[in-house]
């Protein structure tokens, strides 16, 4: 067995079987172990991915967010046992693999606009599409003249 053929085997053990899917431009919160002396609690950060890089064990993603009017970035590693969980806010639509460019950008600049796709789009339908319903359905001006016969 080669060398680089035990350090995968080593390395998949180690892996995350549930990752959640989620891209550069997406707003996250991650959920952080964090330890202090004996008692362990959870810290979430939320902010946009500005970067992924890596593969396998190794993987890492660049979160950005504006804290007290700073901004603060993290990067985490993918697989890391600190990390409890990650749930996707929202998604971003952007045409770039690294957002730095929001690092230098403040207010409404430093937006990223949120895709609207697949599932998001299918819900957004259907809502609008029940509104649309119950609003035919309420009261036409013919239902309103053959009740009240005047």
């Amino acid at each position: 067995m080669s060398q680089s053929a035990t350090i995968r085997e080593l390395e998949a053990d180690q892996l995350k079987k549930e990752i959640v899917d989620f891209n550069v431009g997406d707003t996250i919160k991650v959920f952080i172990r964090i330890i202090e002396g004996d008692k362990e609690r959870l810290q979430a950060f939320t902010g946009t991915v500005i970067a992924r890089k890596g593969s396998g064990l190794s993987e890492t993603f660049s979160m950005h967010r504006i804290s007290f009017g700073e901004g603060v970035e993290r990067v985490f590693l993918l697989h890391s046992p600190r990390i409890s969980r990650i749930e996707v806010m929202k998604r971003g639509k952007v045409r770039r693999s690294k957002l730095y460019y929001l690092r230098t950008r403040s207010g409404k600049a430093a937006k990223v606009q949120e895709r609207l796709g697949g599932k998001e789009r299918a819900k957004s339908r259907s809502a609008a599409a029940k509104a649309q319903e119950q609003a035919n359905e309420e009261v036409s001006p013919e239902q309103i003249s053959e009740e009240n016969p005047s």
